[in-house]
């Protein structure tokens, strides 16, 4: 029924200029609309990334987006700690931390938040 359909990430944030500055500037994410005032539409390649105003910002304990980095993960890392994101680092059974990069044979990750405490995930797919 749905496996035809388009599917995008949908991000809830706190206050969304604060969260433009982040994924637009810092993540450098194209910014394709913006709706009232509350909502804010990405491009990522072929995927939609929706920012919206919200009141439960930030209590999600989970992932919220994943990008498949390909071999440009290290370099993505590496540019994203000059702009002054941090980490996350978790243990994790079967995964060895390396610098910013948990890494499982080949399989390569790593995660960060935005400013309201969402987190974001990158790796090497």
């Amino acid at each position: 029924m749905l496996a035809a359909k388009e599917a995008m990430a949908t991000i809830a944030v706190k206050n969304l200029d604060r969260a433009k500055k982040f994924y637009g500037g810092t993540l450098g994410l194209k910014q394709l609309g913006e709706e009232m005032g509350q909502v804010a539409i990405y491009g990522s390649r072929d995927s939609t990334i929706v920012v919206y105003d919200s009141q439960f910002a930030g209590t999600n304990k989970a992932t919220s987006t994943t990008w498949g980095a390909g071999d440009e993960l290290e370099q993505i890392v590496s540019t994203l700690k000059k702009k002054g994101v941090p980490f996350e680092h978790y243990d994790m059974p079967g995964m060895k931390l390396e610098g910013d990069i948990h890494r499982a044979g080949d399989f390569k990750a790593a995660w960060f938040r935005d400013p309201d405490g969402n987190i974001l995930h990158i790796n090497s797919e």
